[in-house]
């Protein structure tokens, strides 16, 4: 695996910083698959979130359809509000 250069990887946290919690997460994941083995933990740890976020984007990623569809659950709010 070969990491992105610097500037890339800016764009990418910038990019992922302005994403919802489930798009963080899915984008996370399509970023990990293109990087193959390793993939997970070094885009983890260039997004700043767990290895954990990424394999659940990937679970994601595998349903046919979105249940959460049109619910964006705002930053720092939890489910109870």
């Amino acid at each position: 695996m070969r990491p992105y250069d610097a500037r890339v990887q800016r764009t990418m946290k910038r990019f992922f910083d302005s994403l919802s919690e489930k798009d963080r997460r899915r984008y996370a994941a399509v970023e990990a698959a293109k990087l193959g083995h390793g993939g997970i933990e070094y885009v983890a740890r260039l997004l700043g979130c767990d290895p954990g976020t990424v394999r659940q984007g990937q679970n994601d990623l595998k349903e046919p359809e979105d249940p959460a569809a049109g619910r964006v659950r705002k930053k720092g709010v939890d489910a109870d509000g």
